[in-house]
């Protein structure tokens, strides 16, 4: 029998890793979140900077009316360790990913949960969205490489990608289904969540809106597999 989930609660899974300087901008995008029934479950892969620090602080300031669960790992597991670490320890209808060095509009959730629910074919959705050079939010650049609707799945059977990990929701039951993504391609893991999914026959989409906003900087994972920091 299926893990019983919290209907209408969206379960928000930060990765940590050494981002000390910009956790708590993410801490407070997904603070000011229009959609409320959440809960935020950070888990700290080890990080060798203060970054566990700076979540405990920013609890402590913030006082949010959400549950806040930062999970310290006693190794370094590596992204999808730590990604399904706070997949086995959610309990919403819904998983949310979110970069701990990125930022969220504030209807990100709100408009993520309403397509799933109009949606229910369904399993998982992303969003648009733009980057910015750490320290110029305002000079935003769009992005172009993202895909809709049925051109999704053409993209993926092809080789290519078309969906932005940072940015994606899906419905709880798909990881107690599928399980999370994989450890034994470095750089690659979300794409081989995305392939896993449509290798099941689930159906996948992109929401056109920018809805969340990715911050480049020196020392962001991205870089060191494909450099500047690109999603791709």
């Amino acid at each position: 029998m299926l893990f019983q989930r919290k209907p209408g609660l969206v379960s928000i899974i930060v990765t940590c890793y050494n981002i000390e300087p910009y956790i708590e901008d993410c801490l407070t995008s997904l603070l000011n979140q229009t959609y409320k029934n959440i809960e935020v479950i950070i888990v700290n892969d080890a990080s060798l900077d203060r970054s566990a620090d700076k979540v405990r602080g920013w609890i402590k300031k913030n006082k949010p009316a959400f549950p806040v669960e930062l999970i310290n790992l006693p190794r370094n597991t590596g992204f999808s360790g730590a990604l399904t670490t706070g997949y086995f320890l959610s309990s919403g209808e819904y998983i949310a990913v979110q970069d701990g060095d990125d930022l969220s509009h504030p209807q990100r959730i709100e408009k993520q949960v309403e397509f799933l629910q109009e949606n229910q074919d369904t399993v998982l959705v992303g969003t648009n969205y733009k980057t910015f050079l750490d320290g110029n939010f305002d000079q935003q650049k769009s992005v172009f490489w993202l895909k809709y609707g049925e051109d999704i799945p053409k993209v993926y059977w092809n080789g290519g990608h078309c969906v932005c990990h940072g940015t994606i929701m899906f419905r709880g039951e798909t990881f107690d289904q599928l399980g999370g993504p994989t450890r034994r391609i470095k750089g690659a893991e979300d794409y081989e969540f995305i392939a896993k999914c449509l290798n099941a026959k689930l159906k996948i989409n992109n929401i056109r809106d920018v809805l969340y906003y990715y911050r480049e900087h020196s020392k962001q994972r991205s870089r060191k597999f494909f450099g500047k920091g690109s999603k791709e």
